[in-house]
């Protein structure tokens, strides 16, 4: 009966409506949705029933007509997953702390400076991990240090959360004991708060990953972690030349360890499992 019910309620989109609205999405963020049509019906059924609106060309009218983004918007953070948390994939900060800030360290002895992005940086937790892993690694030496901490995300709705900085304890259960007490200070209501000057030593910023980058200068460090398993294989060679493009030379580019990128095609250097360097080490 439920189950009756359910597909009574599903709105349905037409051929042409649902190869308008997957050809855009894919041709102006990347996102291959081609095959989730059945996602898209069943997650947007509720908003359009909600919105009381008829149906999906109704729907694409106000999507096409609205000017400044919070439709579309909308419409990513449903069918896209800001499934996150701290120290995801621990393996990566590990490294992170055991092999490339120590090669970057002696790199840039000199002029004590370093450019880390985090690239789909969804509600924060991995650019806070890593602001908190600079801290571990660095200690006293950290105020010697210039260190440009850039996190984006397409999603206005996810950087707002990032920025607040404000998370349930459930989600800190990968967090040592330590780190919980020096980089988060405990809520009234029970949550947690990534600290101030954790909070502030991260520049957030929105950013789609199709457009064109325009930065001032390359980054020593990219993670773009479980975000281009939303894109086929042409869009993912074409991003990963850009961040390889806006990488310096020995720098580091870490993915999602359920993601890979061709070895015979692609200009880093595979170095192990979803970590990847540009150039050779000296």
């Amino acid at each position: 009966m439920d189950s009756d019910r359910n597909m009574l309620q599903m709105v349905q989109m037409s051929d042409q409506e649902f190869m308008t609205l997957t050809k855009y999405i894919k041709d102006h963020y990347g996102i291959n949705l081609t095959k989730k049509r059945v996602l898209i019906e069943g997650r947007m059924s509720s908003v359009l029933r909600s919105r009381n609106i008829p149906n999906f060309k109704a729907y694409l009218d106000i999507l096409f007509n609205d000017k400044t983004g919070a439709e579309m918007t909308t419409l990513l953070n449903k069918l896209t997953t800001n499934h996150t948390y701290f120290l995801r994939e621990n393996e990566h900060f590990n490294y992170l702390a055991q092999e490339a800030l120590p090669y970057l360290e002696r790199v840039h002895g000199n002029d004590h400076s370093l450019r880390i992005w985090s690239a789909g940086c969804s509600s924060g937790q991995e650019p806070y991990t890593i602001a908190m892993a600079l801290n571990e690694y660095f200690g006293t030496r950290r105020s010697l240090w210039k260190i440009q901490l850039l996190a984006t995300d397409i999603s206005v709705n996810v950087l707002t959360k990032a920025c607040n900085g404000i998370y349930e304890n459930e989600s800190l259960n990968d967090v040592p004991q330590l780190w919980k007490t020096k980089y988060f200070k405990r809520l009234p209501d029970g949550n947690f708060q990534v600290s101030d000057s954790i909070r502030k030593s991260v520049d957030f910023r929105t950013l789609n990953l199709m457009d064109p980058f325009r930065f001032r200068k390359p980054f020593d460090i990219i993670f773009c972690r479980n975000v281009m398993i939303y894109f086929d294989g042409p869009t993912k060679e074409k991003l990963v030349n850009k961040f390889y493009d806006w990488s310096t030379e020995g720098g580091f580019f870490f993915i999602g360890h359920s993601e890979n990128i061709n070895k015979d095609t692609t200009r880093y250097r595979f170095i192990k499992p979803a970590i990847y360097q540009k150039g050779s080490r000296k």
